[in-house]
């Protein structure tokens, strides 16, 4: 890839960046006119009691101006037929697709039937694991990728009977991680930012042009909605933002091959994920063999079990986004063996 091609995709994320701040704000006061607001677990850290009402479906921020900027930038690829500029379309249409999704569950969540609760597990995760069958399907027989990278070794090229089920699972997997991580403000939008950053490098190194726009273009919408969302947050992420990254995340790195590299590239999603299998199977295994469930944190996801140790919300976010990039930068140094 050449020099050039790094210049333009860091421009453009430059470009989203703008587009996303000056959008974000009347978004804000649309969003707060129809009283789109956060409601907030009364058993969750009480000093989270005072963000309810405030803004969510951050996830419209996010998507329409990469929506918008990326069919720009790839219209006359498109239209010419260039096949390497396809390929920025799958990982689009699950952002877009996982959106929309998140945006109906947020909806329900606020304001439909389920209020305060949101779509039944079953529905949503049902939906979510059609929506990346689609995409593993893409993958394989659209873009011909079924393969894996491993350290100091050639890429192996793996049947479909068994890549498909691993690629439908880093998505479904990375999708709900994302969401579990999107309790406290600028968290997941930080860490889901480094991760976009950390794969865009890989794809550069393997000289995925379209990739690396696309994941840059991310990272400055992330950015811009980190703008409003740092602490003390103006908007929230909500499930039409967090769902939807986790998602196109898994998804871009299976594009790269480098999916064996996403538990540390996206060490902070996968631990805080692991905190609340952990939590519910440590509960009910012991309420089984005991009469009494006990619990290994002091509150799942593990953000919280921190705040309960006594960390403030920025100190938990930035202590956390820490671990993040230097594991990202381990994962990049990995990808170069």
């Amino acid at each position: 890839m050449l020099t050039s091609d790094v210049s333009f995709a860091l421009a453009v994320g430059g470009l989203t960046f703008l587009m996303t701040v000056i959008w974000g704000a009347p978004l804000i006061t649309l969003l707060k006119r129809f009283k789109i607001g956060k409601l907030i677990r009364v058993d969750g850290p009480q000093g989270h009691i005072q963000k309810m009402g405030t803004p969510t479906m951050g996830g419209l921020m996010i998507v329409i101006p990469v929506l918008g900027i990326t069919a720009t930038l790839n219209a006359v690829t498109l239209l010419n037929g260039v096949e390497a500029g396809r390929s920025v379309l799958l990982p689009l249409t699950v952002l877009v697709a996982f959106t929309l999704l998140g945006a109906w569950d947020d909806w329900l969540g606020l304001q439909g039937t389920r209020r305060g609760e949101g779509m039944r597990g079953r529905w949503l995760f049902l939906i979510q694991n059609v929506l990346a069958l689609g995409a593993a399907l893409g993958l394989v027989y659209v873009l011909g990728i079924r393969y894996v990278m491993i350290p100091t070794l050639p890429a192996i090229e793996l049947p479909d009977w068994i890549y498909i089920p691993i690629a439908v699972f880093a998505i479904v997997a990375m999708s709900n991680a994302v969401n579990l991580t999107d309790g406290l403000d600028g968290l997941a939008g930080l860490i889901a930012a480094t991760a976009f950053a950390a794969y865009g490098v890989i794809a550069y190194l393997q000289g995925q042009v379209f990739v690396v726009r696309f994941c840059f273009t991310l990272v400055g919408a992330l950015f811009a909605f980190l703008w409003y969302n740092a602490h003390p947050a103006e908007l929230f992420m909500g499930g039409s933002a967090s769902y939807s990254l986790g998602a196109t995340l898994g998804v871009v790195a299976l594009m790269t091959g480098q999916w064996l590299l996403l538990p540390l590239i996206a060490v902070i999603p996968v631990s805080v994920a692991a905190s609340v299998v952990l939590q519910v199977g440590y509960f009910k295994l012991t309420r089984r063999l005991s009469g009494e469930g006990k619990r290994l944190f002091r509150m799942a996801p593990l953000h919280h079990h921190f705040e309960l140790a006594g960390w403030s919300e920025t100190q938990v976010v930035q202590r956390f986004w820490l671990v993040a990039l230097l594991l990202a930068m381990v994962g990049i140094a990995l990808a170069l063996l």
